[in-house]
């Protein structure tokens, strides 16, 4: 049974912080005390930054990773670089990437992988736009850096097609990302050396 608090708008707060992923009611009560203990500026100043988060924030037009500007910082670096591109599933597997200081050139951002099971099909990810850098940009290498699931494979292999008829080389981390496992919890050392030891995609 849910629990009843002496005060609906501590039940509201609640009720919208357990909305987090991994958040459940208990720590949801936890982090809505602590802002309740907080000044009343602190509080404001943590709304402002998510709701100036939420309003302001954009996503890169050439790789999709979160941005202050239409460019994000990696893609307007002139060091980078610009002929490779790390294909991830996500903004937190860019992080994660960035974390190993082992890669030195550009990513792409899918927005997730092919997952029938959940909806989520080719069009419902950033796959036209790679083939678009794959044929506007001079990419000379393309690192398939996805999950090591069953949805990961899929994505790939399905990449693999697409970028078939082009001129470009192919590569897939080492797996020594342990199978089923996401790239963004794995240790910096190991996701590091899977980019260093990478081989290339033959579509198996």
């Amino acid at each position: 049974m849910i629990q009843q608090y002496p005060s609906q708008l501590l039940e509201k707060a609640v009720q919208e912080f357990s909305k987090l992923p991994g958040i459940g009611r208990k720590t949801a009560l936890r982090l809505v005390l602590y802002q309740l203990r907080q000044d009343a500026e602190d509080v404001q100043a943590f709304v402002e930054a998510i709701a100036k988060m939420k309003l302001e924030v954009h996503y890169c037009q050439r790789c999709h990773n979160i941005s202050d500007s239409d460019l994000c910082p990696i893609c307007a670096d002139p060091r980078r670089d610009a002929s490779t591109i790390c294909v991830v599933e996500n903004i937190q597997d860019v992080l994660a990437v960035e974390n190993t200081q082992q890669f030195h050139g550009l990513y792409h951002v899918l927005g997730g992988v092919i997952s029938p099971m959940d909806g989520i099909g080719p069009a419902d990810l950033e796959i036209e736009s790679l083939v678009k850098r794959v044929e506007q940009e001079d990419i000379q290498e393309v690192i398939l850096a996805l999950s090591s699931t069953m949805e990961g494979d899929t994505t790939n292999f399905y990449i693999y097609r697409k970028l078939a008829p082009y001129n470009v080389k192919l590569s897939i981390i080492a797996r020594g990302i342990p199978v089923g496992d996401e790239l963004e919890y794995a240790d910096e050392v190991t996701l590091g050396r899977s980019i260093m030891n990478r081989t290339p995609f033959e579509g198996k």
